[in-house]
């Protein structure tokens, strides 16, 4: 486990940059006590349970959510991978999609432990309606049982087995869109810099929601500013000791693999353009700000969204009006990028 330091008056003082973030949404803030007793709940199952209790949870749905079969169809199928395994795939189509259409290649959050296509659910189906897309989420392999990098290879696996059945997808093999959230942004984010590494062609888009950059023991606080994991210790939904924990099943070495810590990267340059989405009141936030920030140093256009106030994975809340604005500058990117 990471060793958070002591808390105290001054170790919690705001940092000058990104600390006002911190102070919560009055919209949100009615919904923070409920939320904080369902999710200690949660976490106080075993290992086994925990991981059911994800698969098991029903999606929240808000009032507009595009309904499969009137606005998008939806398949299950499967991909192999580098060591024989098959890997299931859920594919969401417009119903009408347009010829050699855009492909959102997802990968679920859920700390690299737990999860399903349902985590992002709502956003696939977005994607789908109305930005056009053909998502392909992927089911990859999660630790402990499938440490890093597992979820990394089955998911550029996969990225190379949609390139080569293109034309069964509907897709055009050369516009692709790497996305997620949280650990799903940190896979999106190592997918662009791996396909950039390898050679493999097509990328014209990240979306990288609530990103996990880089591990805390390696963030380079000399270069950005580095308050949220204390600052927000204590936040909704996933705090900072929990997300050590998620750490410790994938990589419990802490080990400075870029891959893993795509912040540690020495060269940013040639990714494709960014869509960052940043929670104010998130541990994760400044470590998704940082990122930001590199890949702007390396020249790589971002667009980056920051709601202030929000904990993190705060569309699971989808009353709140900030959640359809999140939805909403992930189909606008699509849109934008695949013209």
């Amino acid at each position: 486990m990471v060793q958070l330091e002591p808390s105290g008056p001054g170790l919690k003082a705001p940092k000058p940059k990104y600390g006002h973030l911190s102070e919560i949404d009055p919209d949100f803030a009615p919904l923070k006590e409920e939320a904080d007793k369902n999710f200690a709940a949660l976490w106080s199952l075993p290992l086994d349970e925990f991981k059911a209790a994800w698969l098991t949870a029903p999606v929240a749905l808000p009032n507009n959510a595009p309904q499969p079969g009137q606005e998008y169809s939806v398949v299950d199928q499967e991909a192999p991978v580098r060591d024989g395994s098959r890997i299931g795939l859920r594919v969401y189509k417009p119903l009408d999609p347009p010829t050699n259409a855009v492909l959102v290649l997802k990968a679920h959050g859920g700390g690299w432990v737990v999860g399903s296509h349902e985590v992002e659910e709502v956003e696939n189906r977005f994607l789908a309606a109305q930005g056009s897309a053909v998502v392909v989420s992927v089911d990859y392999r999660m630790a402990p049982a499938y440490k890093y990098p597992y979820a990394i290879n089955d998911c550029f696996d996969v990225l190379k087995w949609c390139k080569s059945h293109a034309f069964k997808l509907g897709i055009d093999p050369e516009k692709i869109i790497v996305a997620g959230g949280s650990a799903g942004g940190n896979i999106a984010a190592v997918l662009a810099q791996k396909a950039r590494d390898e050679g493999v062609s097509g990328l014209v888009g990240q979306i990288l929601n609530i990103p996990v950059t880089c591990h805390p023991k390696l963030f380079p606080s000399d270069k950005y500013e580095y308050g949220s994991y204390q600052q927000n210790k204590d936040s909704t939904v996933v705090d900072a000791p929990r997300m050590d924990w998620f750490w410790h099943q994938y990589l419990p070495n802490a080990d400075a693999e870029v891959y893993a810590s795509p912040l540690l990267a020495k060269d940013l340059s040639n990714l494709p353009p960014a869509l960052i989405q940043v929670a104010g009141m998130d541990p994760l936030r400044d470590e998704g700000l940082a990122y930001a920030e590199a890949l702007k140093a390396a020249g790589v256009p971002v667009t980056l969204k920051i709601y202030k106030g929000l904990p993190h994975g705060f569309y699971m809340f989808p009353q709140l009006k900030q959640s359809q604005e999140y939805w909403d500058s992930c189909v606008q990117f699509v849109q934008q990028v695949a013209q």
